[in-house]
């Protein structure tokens, strides 16, 4: 078992959304950049999820307005070198603004991404602990196949989605609402054998989830979901497999994604005996993992606020901006929508990024500070490109000073790398 020890200025765990920003903005500092994952590719929810579509890149009102730039920018040219992006589109259910995903093409822009910036990655790698001393993290323990090897280095990023690098640390750290409820999980679905001329209608796919109840179906959760048919493969990606799970706990985890499955083979029975055009449908893909959306909150220097999330609040150190409505799910339940006064932005604070108690942390994604509310708006895939931008370029330039920089120099160069603020 090998004991080696690898030594870098910034290491970002987590190859999510958040994760890949973060060591896209660390390394164009000139910071030696590290990115730890342990998935086989990049792009989190994304691409081990099934989240083909990536939301809050753009505000909600007309015409469309662009709030993510920087790292999130450069993957969307990423994605159309390689003929795979397609605009951002209007979803015909929600009228809510998304960009749709193609799974490949999105880990191959990833992969670029990473490659160009100069930033060195371990996939196939979990961080199982860390060393404290004096309140700075001084290295991380990660596990592969070939044994146990460990990670310094003068900053850390937390874009794990889970807060598990903050949580290992003692960090300060929240699971859920203040009674330690967590949104639900979702095993995204994707069909084929769809026609492209076969109209996709909410109001169908309701009414056939709620015939296959009164026929005796008692494995399916939801009646109203997302529909939306992905350009490039013509598939039908359809999330309505809610589960309540743990996204922490195993045990809770295979439950819920045994549970799911088994779902998805309901809905796919439903919709090929009740909605128009599905009758030779077949199930391409689920997941593979569950979309979880909610587990641990790290504890911040300042908490944002539903309140300022809805009132398109704005701060002096303010280090990107979300434009995503607060998004609710309930197991079971069609999501529930409330929208940034005027359908505008907000913007977020750095001090929302940086960990409480651990002087060298850095947090991006969906585990940096905010109550609830705020969280269903911030959580999403833009809004995380842009605060892992944000925290990655903070970690860099701590690991050039030695102390946590001032929020103004953050912003300088996070607009010299192009990001909106």
């Amino acid at each position: 078992m090998s004991q080696q020890t690898l030594r870098y200025d910034v290491v970002v765990v987590g190859g999510g959304s958040a994760g890949v920003a973060a060591a896209v903005g660390a390394a164009k500092l000139g910071a030696r950049t590290l990115i730890v994952e342990r998935n086989p590719y990049f792009g989190g929810a994304a691409t081990h999820a099934s989240v083909l579509t990536i939301c809050g890149l753009f505000a909600q009102r007309e015409p469309l307005e662009p709030v993510v730039g920087g790292v999130g920018r450069r993957l969307l040219e990423k994605l159309d070198e390689i003929g795979k992006y397609y605009g951002p589109i209007r979803n015909p259910g929600s009228g809510n603004v998304i960009v749709p995903l193609d799974a490949e093409g999105t880990k191959f822009a990833l992969d670029q991404l990473i490659l160009e910036a100069g930033v060195e990655a371990r996939l196939h790698t979990t961080v199982i602990g860390c060393d404290v001393e004096r309140e700075r993290i001084r290295a991380i323990h990660c596990f592969h196949h070939g044994g146990v090897f460990s990670i310094e280095a003068t900053s850390f990023v937390d874009a794990s989605g889970e807060a598990d690098l903050a949580f290992m640390s003692g960090n300060g750290v929240r699971y859920g609402d203040e009674e330690g409820r967590v949104q639900a999980g979702t095993l995204v679905m994707q069909f084929g054998g769809v026609s492209p001329e076969v109209q996709l209608h909410r109001h169908q796919f309701t009414a056939a989830v709620w015939q296959a109840k009164r026929q005796g179906d008692t494995v399916l959760t939801k009646d109203r979901g997302m529909v939306v048919r992905l350009p490039g493969s013509q598939h039908v990606l359809a999330l309505f497999a809610d589960e309540a799970v743990n996204g922490l706990d195993s045990a809770s985890l295979t439950q819920a994604e045994m549970s799911a499955r088994r779902q998805a083979w309901a809905y796919l029975e439903a919709f090929r005996q009740h909605v128009p055009g599905f009758k030779d449908a077949y199930l391409v893909a689920t997941g593979p993992s569950i979309g979880v959306r909610e587990t641990r909150h790290v504890d911040g220097e300042y908490r944002l606020t539903g309140e300022e999330v809805l009132n398109a609040a704005k701060f002096e150190d303010a280090i990107a901006r979300g434009g995503w409505p607060v998004e609710i799910h309930q197991p079971g339940e069609p999501p529930r929508y409330q929208h940034i006064r005027d359908r505008a932005y907000y913007e977020i604070p750095l001090r929302s990024l940086k960990a409480r108690d651990r002087a060298n942390l850095w947090c991006a994604g969906r585990v940096i500070d905010c109550d609830p509310t705020a969280f269903a708006s911030a959580r999403v895939m833009g809004t995380a490109l842009a605060t892992g931008h944000a925290a990655g370029v903070a970690a860099a330039l701590q690991a050039s000073y030695g102390e946590a920089p001032a929020a103004a120099t953050v912003r300088a160069e996070l607009q010299r790398q192009g990001a909106m603020i």
